[in-house]
């Protein structure tokens, strides 16, 4: 996938179809990497889910996404581009079903042929919502009161993507691209 980022393309390529993550603390510019990577990427359809980030990151995305223009058609790059919003004042339950959602989407047009980069922001808060969501419903809790299932349910998530053919000899792909922001 070429990002038209020098130092992830010659340093760090990404694969069309396949996964990356974008590690580091919180405030460590994480999410402004992803909004490069969505305007100069060469993909067909970017799908943002915002799932747990805070109200002011979303709306920053939201307003700044239609001024800016699409360096590959010249138009507005929200023309382009679909926002999940799923702010972390919004119940825990509604992070996972934005990730899935975001997932399902990008899936849609993958069969339609396109190139879609689908960025989960943030996985970390995907996870400590789950630890949430699995505390409340008194489940046996894993490592750090994770829930056992975390691994296999955030695996299950980035297995989603890939590169198909489809019937009619076209190609249409899923890159999904997720932050994480290790504990401490």
């Amino acid at each position: 996938l070429v990002t038209r980022i020098r130092i992830i393309d010659s340093m760090f390529p990404i694969v069309r179809g396949g996964t990356y993550c974008i590690p580091g603390p919180f405030g460590a510019g994480k999410t402004v990497l992803q909004h490069l990577l969505a305007k100069h990427c060469a993909a067909d359809i970017v799908i943002v889910v915002a799932c747990g980030e805070r109200a002011g990151e979303v709306v920053e995305t939201i307003t700044e996404f239609p001024k800016t223009k699409d360096p590959r058609t010249g138009g507005s790059l929200m023309d382009r581009t679909i926002i999940i919003c799923n702010t972390s004042s919004m119940p825990v339950a509604a992070r996972e079903s934005s990730v899935y959602t975001g997932t399902t989407i990008a899936e849609y047009y993958r069969q339609m042929g396109l190139h879609v980069l689908l960025l989960a922001d943030s996985t970390s808060r995907w996870a400590q919502a789950m630890r949430e969501i699995s505390g409340r419903l008194e489940e046996i809790p894993g490592e750090e009161a994770y829930p056992a299932y975390l691994e296999s349910r955030i695996a299950s998530f980035y297995e989603r993507a890939g590169l198909v053919e489809l019937y009619n000899g076209a190609l249409g792909s899923v890159t999904i691209g997720g932050t994480v922001s290790p504990a401490g």
